[in-house]
């Protein structure tokens, strides 16, 4: 048991994908029974405004019955993605070349087509 009184399930098997802010857990866990799980948890940093900071945990839980269908429609949709949008990630700031170009890009003089910052509506992005 731990220190709060829950019991603490074995981690048969674990592997980590870093990604940017994001963290995934993937876990092989095991049931009373002695059966096997996976757990998926996605793990988000998030800063406050003081510089500290806090991680946004979601998690997932997924069994042997479930595994085929799962596979099956994660498969699916990650073809469709791919054949719908190709490999390349389009986000900005997952390019790798974006802050050179866009150093570039501000070094530039300003022309008569470029966008006035006050035509920018003011977004809070904090319910994406």
């Amino acid at each position: 048991m731990s220190e709060n009184g829950t019991i603490e399930k074995e981690e048969i098997f674990s592997k980590v994908l870093r990604a940017g802010r994001r963290t995934y857990f993937f876990d092989v866990r095991a049931t009373k029974a002695k059966d096997y799980y996976l757990t998926i948890t996605e793990s988000k940093k998030f800063t406050n405004d003081d510089g500290s900071f806090h991680y946004k945990k979601h998690k997932i839980y997924l069994y042997k019955e479930d595994f085929a269908g799962f596979n099956e429609i994660l498969q699916e949709m990650t073809d469709f993605i791919l054949d719908e949008k190709g490999e390349e990630v389009i986000s900005e700031r997952h390019q790798k070349n974006f802050k050179k170009e866009y150093e570039e890009t501000a070094a530039e003089p300003a022309t008569a087509t470029a966008t006035s910052a006050a035509s920018f509506t003011d977004i809070s992005f904090d319910d994406i």
